[in-house]
């Protein structure tokens, strides 16, 4: 009943940790050519041991003490469970009508979360996923013992950030439903309600169960929750901002605000912030973290699981004695979180598909149009003696040349995601862990232009997913479709449009997203706009500057990134 904030962030202290020195995560931070995907310098002969052990701390959450645990036994007796006692079966059937859930695997799924695959890929591979934990459920799940015996349950992050992909799950990508806000928002609903003598009652918890449980309930009060926009958007940040601000404490007057006196109201009360889970693999061409480059300065994973707790309501003592004992996980998951590779188009489909003439007329395209705030990538097609290589090898990129700064660009896209870090930075910069950690906040005027590795599996498009196709992204943004459906990535045919790259639309549309309503993308709500990213861009006074078979030779280029 907890969620995982969405995004890696930023520190810059230079202690030693298990693995090695830290890394330099202070503002202005040139980073290295080809970007710093093992940021710890772990020694070669070490790398597949840390990196698999990072990936494992992504599929289960490593933090002990956690502000909110469910007791995972009593959950499972109220999803799962028949009974003689009338109380109980009153329960379960009153569980049962509101969720729609008959097992943990339904709860699972309802949550969003993906399945393990069979099998898993060599840790070398883009797709290998540790199966150590695969008994707890699905990617994401995770079952944690507590100090006092009793076993909880809550969500890592890989519950936003794992994808199935055509039949293949990759850690790192951003998943395209997550559902762990909705799931927490109602699960406090319940928290809230049921008293733990109720609790106790209605589940036959043992006493280490109900301390849980009621430490839990506790944690609940400095909490608010926020449900997203639409299907596929996260509000983590906007939770941690509300929860900061439902604490009630003004942090100006105390660095270390921790119980709520008198909750303050906050912008973000009535306006929105969503934004989809960022993918990791292009982290490490970056010095600012989140999608509008609002952190600027800090450790990613000690400042992602710090938020992370504040919107579990975690005391805040507690939580920085773990993170000062535990810098080896920190050190582990920033190995796997920067190392983290994109899946390659070839991996799916025949590289027959991407026509050479086209995809390096597309290359010149984009380096005009493009290159400037996305970066120029080179293709192994360009290497001398590279014209006896099979197609697929080249066109392979073979270096990534990103701004060693982090840019913000403003570009008329929907202003509510970065507007709502001013609510962070007031609440968060002054909290006495921050300073000591060298976590910044600075609001910015627009977004990230992301380096575009994997742009091809990344749809939908946009901070706020609002364009469905690289089709929609290059088109005027008036002209733009608001609204499509949208659904799981899993057939190659059906549920992938491979002209336009990314949802099919019209007719194409599969039957069962149809089903959903919550498939539905409704561009009209506020936050959701999908103008912007145009004048100046594609078009000049109103006039598109790529024809339409220009669009289809830039979109040949990027499916090879």
């Amino acid at each position: 009943m907890v969620f995982w904030i969405a995004l890696a962030l930023g520190s810059s202290l230079a202690h030693a940790s298990p693995i090695g020195l830290e890394p330099d995560w202070s503002e202005g931070f040139t980073v290295p050519d080809g970007g710093r995907g093992n940021p710890y310098a772990v020694p070669a002969g070490e790398w597949s041991r840390v990196f698999a052990t990072g990936r494992l701390h992504t599929l289960h959450y490593p933090v002990d003490v956690t502000g909110m645990l469910i007791p995972f036994r009593p959950l499972q007796s109220i999803v799962e469970g028949e009974d003689s006692n009338p109380l109980r079966r009153w329960m379960v059937a009153l569980f049962r009508d509101f969720s729609g859930t008959h097992s943990m695997d339904d709860v699972y799924n309802r949550a969003g979360l993906n399945t393990y695959p069979i099998t898993t890929d060599p840790v070398t591979s883009v797709y290998h996923v540790p199966r150590d934990r695969a008994a707890e459920g699905r990617m994401g799940a995770t079952q944690i013992r507590a100090r006092n015996g009793a076993v909880g349950f809550t969500f890592s992050c890989a519950a936003c950030h794992t994808a199935e992909l055509f039949g293949k799950r990759v850690i790192g990508m951003s998943n395209r439903f997550p559902r762990a806000n909705e799931f927490f928002r109602e699960g406090l609903q319940g928290v809230r309600l049921l008293t733990p003598a109720f609790f106790q009652a209605t589940t036959d918890a043992t006493a280490p169960e109900v301390e849980m449980y009621t430490r839990t309930r506790e944690a609940v009060r400095y909490v608010s929750v926020k449900s997203p926009l639409a299907l596929g958007l996260d509000t983590s940040l906007s939770q941690v901002a509300l929860s900061m601000a439902h604490r009630g404490l003004d942090p100006f007057a105390a660095r270390d605000p921790q119980y709520a006196k008198k909750p303050r109201p906050d912008r973000l009360d009535n306006n929105p912030a969503d934004s989809k889970p960022s993918v990791w693999w292009n982290l490490k061409y970056k010095n600012r973290w989140l999608s509008d480059g609002s952190i600027v300065s800090g450790n990613p994973i000690y400042t992602n699981i710090l938020w992370n707790e504040i919107g579990r309501g975690v005391d805040l003592h507690i939580l920085d004695e773990w993170l000062g004992k535990n810098s080896d996980v920190i050190a582990e998951l920033s190995t796997a979180v920067f190392g983290s590779e994109a899946p390659r188009y070839t991996d799916f489909f025949e590289a027959a598909r991407i026509d050479e003439t086209r995809a390096r007329r597309g290359q010149m395209l984009f380096d005009v149009n493009c290159a400037q705030c996305h970066g120029t990538y080179q293709k192994q097609w360009d290497v001398p003696g590279s014209e006896s290589l099979p197609w697929a090898d080249r066109m392979k990129t073979v270096q990534v040349d990103y701004p060693k700064q982090t840019a913000v660009k403003d570009v008329g896209t929907d202003a509510f995601r970065w507007r709502g870090m001013e609510s962070l930075a007031r609440s968060l910069n002054p909290l006495e862990i921050s300073r000591r950690n060298g976590i910044v906040i600075r609001p910015q005027k627009g977004y990230v232009p992301p380096p575009l590795v994997g742009i091809w599996a990344r749809w939908p498009y946009f901070h706020n997913n609002s364009a469905p196709s690289l089709c929609a992204v290059l088109t005027a943004g008036k002209s733009r479709p608001k609204s499509y459906w949208a659904g799981e990535a899993r057939n190659q045919t059906l549920d992938f449009d491979d002209e336009c790259i990314g949802y099919p639309s019209g007719r194409a549309v599969p039957r069962q997203w149809k089903e959903s309503p919550e498939q539905w993308y409704d561009g009209r709500k506020a936050g959701l706009s999908n103008l912007g990213h145009d004048e100046g861009i594609f078009l000049e006074a109103g006039r598109e500057l790529l024809s339409p078979g220009n669009k289809r030779d830039l979109i040949q280029f990027l499916k090879t990134l």
